[in-house]
C-alpha cells in the first residue's frame, strides 16, 4: 500500500490533484465550465483550493459569493415583505421567534442543492427527470413553471405598489420594471448580472435605518426573538400567518434557482466550502431584513389606528408615513421595490434555467441573446406575461396572491422530498451523499414542511377551520413523524452496522485505508488500496457525477413506492381543490 504519495487512481470522472478540475459528464451547456467569474473576482479553472491561504481565502470567498446571497435576499421578495409587515402590524414583535427557527431550515435545504449543483453540474429538474422518470420530471418542471409565473405576477404587484406610493402610475412603472429586469440579465455576462444583483442587495440594506427610525424596544425584540409565544392564544388566523411566514421563507423556486446558479457560476466540489459560507451569510442577511421589516411595522404602528388593520404593503407604507414620518414610509416603499426586483429576477431565472436544462438548450447568463435565443425568449416571455397581467384593468391581483400562497404550500413537500432522496443517491453524489446527521435534520425539516403545507392548504380551502383543529392536527402529525423517524433510524443503524463490519474486514485485509470507512462510494478495493487519507480528500474534491444516462436506477423499495404514491395522490387532490377554490372565489360562489 502506498501511504506517502498524493498520486492515486480511484474510479470516476475526475483528475489527479493539481491538474485542471474535472468536468461533470452530466454537463448540458458548455458555458458551465472554465473559470469562475464572479462580481468580485475570478478563479481560474485549474486553481487548487489548498494553494489559497490567509487573505487569499477571503478573496476566494468574495469571488465565489453570489448564488447563496442572491437566493436568500431574493427570498425577502414582495410576498415576503408583505407577510412580515402583516405579522408586525397585526401581532407586534411577538412573531420574531419564527424567523430564528427558520435559520436551520433554510441552511439545511440550500446546502443540499449546493452539493447537487457543484457535483452533478446540472439543474434540479434535470436530476429529477433522470432519477425519478418522466412523470415526476415533467410534474416538477410544469408546476415550477406555473407557480413561478404566478409568483412573478406578485413581484410586479409589489413593483406597482411601491411606485404607487411615490405617485408613479401603473402604466409607466410596470413596463419600466420589465425592461430593466430584461436588461439586467441579457448583457451576455454573468459578472455583469451578478453586479446588478449586488447593487440591489446593497439597496436592500435600507431596512436597517428604517427599523432604527421606528424606535424599537430592544428588550421586546430580544425576548420575542428567543421565546416562542402565540399572542392571543391559538387561533386560525394566527396559525395561518405563522405558516405563511414559513411558506414565504422556504419556497420551491429557491431550490431550483441556487442549484442552477451554482452550475452557471461554474462552482465545482473544490469550492463547496466557500459556497456554504456564502449561503450562511445570505441567510443571516435575509433574516435580519425580515426582522427589521416586522419590527418597523410593529413598533412604528403600535398604539395607532393602523395597528391590527393590515390591508396591503402599499397601505402599510402610507401608514408608516402618517405615524412615523415620510422618511420611514419612503424607505419601506424603496425596500418593497428593491425586494420585488430581486425576487422577479431570481424567480424568472429559476424557471428559464430549468427549461433550458430539461430541453438541453443553452441556458447561461454567460451567453448573449444572440447565442442563446431560447433562454432569453423564455425569460422575456415570462416577464411580459406577468407584467401584462398586472396591467389588465380590474385584474384579481389579490386572488392571484392567495392562489400563489396555496399552491406553494401544496408543492413544497414534493420539492423537499425529492431533494432529500437525491442527496441520498450515491450514484449521483458519490462521497457527497448525506450523512446520518444530515438525514435526521433533513427528514425532520421535510416532515415539518409537509405538516405546515397541509395546514396552509386546508386553512386556505376551509377558512372556517378552527385554530384548535389545526393545532391538534399538527400535534398528531408531529407524533407520527417522531415514530416514523425512530423507525428509520433503527433501520439505518442496522444497515450502517453491516457496512461497518464489511469495511472493518476489508481494513483488516489491507484493502481499505483506516479513517475512510463508510465515507467513499462503492469502489473496487484494489483502487482503494493505493489511497492515503489525503488522497481520499482529493478524490472527494474531484469527484463528479458520471453521465446520467449511464447511471443505474436505485432499487425502488416498498416504502418508497408507498411514499411516492401517497405524495402523488396528495398533490393531485390538493391541486384540484386549490383550483376549485380559486374558481369559486373568482366567480363569487
Amino acid at each position: 500500500m502506498n501511504f506517502g504519495s498524493k498520486k492515486f487512481s480511484p474510479p470516476g470522472p475526475f483528475v489527479e490533484s493539481g491538474e485542471v478540475m474535472s468536468i461533470s459528464s452530466t454537463t448540458v451547456d458548455s458555458a458551465h465550465v472554465e473559470d469562475i467569474i464572479g462580481a468580485l473576482g475570478t478563479i481560474k479553472a485549474g486553481e487548487v483550493r489548498s494553494k489559497r491561504k490567509g487573505w487569499r481565502r477571503l478573496l476566494t470567498l468574495m469571488a465565489i459569493m453570489g448564488p447563496g446571497l442572491v437566493v436568500m435576499v431574493g427570498d425577502n421578495d414582495a410576498g415576503g415583505v408583505a407577510t412580515y409587515a402583516q405579522a408586525g402590524q397585526t401581532y407586534g414583535p411577538h412573531l420574531l421567534w419564527t424567523l430564528l427557527l427558520l435559520v436551520p431550515v433554510l441552511y439545511v435545504n440550500q446546502e443540499m442543492v449546493v452539493r447537487l449543483g457543484a457535483v452533478a453540474g446540472v439543474g434540479h429538474g434535470r436530476l429529477i427527470f433522470s432519477r425519478f422518470g418522466k412523470f415526476w420530471g415533467a410534474f416538477s418542471v410544469i408546476d415550477l413553471f406555473i407557480l413561478n409565473a404566478l409568483t412573478i405576477v406578485t413581484e410586479f404587484i409589489g413593483v406597482d405598489q411601491a411606485f404607487g406610493y411615490f405617485g408613479v402610475p401603473t402604466i409607466i412603472s410596470i413596463p419600466v420594471a420589465a425592461v430593466l429586469l430584461f436588461l439586467f440579465a441579457s448583457g451576455g455576462s454573468f459578472r455583469r448580472w451578478e453586479r446588478w444583483m449586488y447593487g440591489l442587495i446593497a439597496l436592500n440594506l435600507a431596512v436597517i435605518p428604517m427599523a432604527l427610525l421606528s424606535h424599537p424596544h430592544w428588550g421586546a425584540v430580544v425576548t420575542n426573538s428567543f421565546v416562542p409565544n402565540l399572542p392571543g392564544g391559538v387561533s386560525a388566523p394566527l396559525l395561518l400567518l405563522i405558516i405563511s411566514i414559513v411558506g414565504t421563507t422556504v419556497a420551491p423556486w429557491q431550490l431550483f434557482f441556487q442549484q442552477s446558479n451554482v452550475v452557471d457560476k461554474r462552482i465545482t466540489p473544490r469550492w463547496i466550502r466557500f459556497e456554504r459560507i456564502d449561503t450562511a451569510i445570505g441567510i443571516v442577511i435575509t433574516e435580519v431584513g425580515a426582522a427589521a421589516i416586522m419590527g418597523a411595522a410593529a413598533f412604528a404602528l403600535a398604539h395607532t389606528s393602523a395597528f391590527g388593520n393590515y390591508h396591503n404593503a402599499q397601505a402599510t407604507a402610507l401608514s408608516l408615513k402618517a405615524h412615523a414620518g415620510s422618511l420611514v414610509g419612503g424607505l419601506f416603499a424603496i425596500v418593497l421595490l428593491d425586494a420585488s426586483l430581486i425576487g422577479a429576477s431570481a424567480v424568472t431565472l429559476s424557471t428559464t434555467y430549468a427549461l433550458g436544462d430539461v430541453f438541453k438548450v443553452r441556458h447561461s447568463l454567460h451567453w448573449s441573446p444572440r447565442r442563446a435565443p431560447a433562454f432569453y425568449i423564455f425569460y422575456a416571455a415570462l416577464l411580459a406575461v406577468a407584467a401584462g397581467v398586472v396591467l389588465i384593468p380590474n385584474a384579481p391581483l389579490g386572488l392571484i396572491t392567495q392562489g400563489v400562497q396555496a399552491l406553494a404550500g401544496v408543492l413544497l413537500p414534493s420539492a423537499t422530498v425529492f431533494l432529500v432522496l437525491l442527496c441520498n443517491d450515491r450514484a449521483v453524489l458519490g462521497p457527497w451523499v448525506n450523512s446520518t446527521i444530515q438525514n435526521v435534520l433533513a427528514g425532520a425539516i421535510v416532515w415539518v414542511l409537509v405538516l405546515l403545507s397541509l395546514a396552509l392548504t386546508l386553512s386556505t380551502l376551509f377558512p372556517n377551520l378552527s385554530g384548535k383543529s389545526i393545532a391538534f392536527g399538527l400535534i398528531i402529525g408531529a407524533l407520527i413523524g417522531v415514530l416514523g423517524g425512530v423507525a428509520v433510524l433503527v433501520n439505518s443503524a442496522t444497515r450502517s452496522s453491516r457496512t461497518l463490519r464489511r469495511d472493518t474486514n476489508l481494513e483488516n485485509q489491507g484493502l481499505v485505508v483506516s479513517g475512510t470507512r463508510g465515507k467513499s462510494p462503492q469502489m473496487p478495493s484494489d483502487r482503494i488500496s493505493s489511497m492515503t487519507k489525503e488522497s481520499f480528500l482529493d478524490y472527494k474534491l474531484n469527484w463528479r457525477t458520471p453521465s446520467l444516462d449511464t447511471l443505474p436506477r436505485e432499487a425502488t423499495t416498498l416504502i418508497r413506492k408507498i411514499g411516492l404514491t401517497v405524495l402523488r395522490v396528495y398533490l393531485l387532490i390538493a391541486v384540484i381543490l386549490v383550483v376549485v377554490k380559486i374558481v369559486q372565489l373568482a366567480t363569487g360562489h
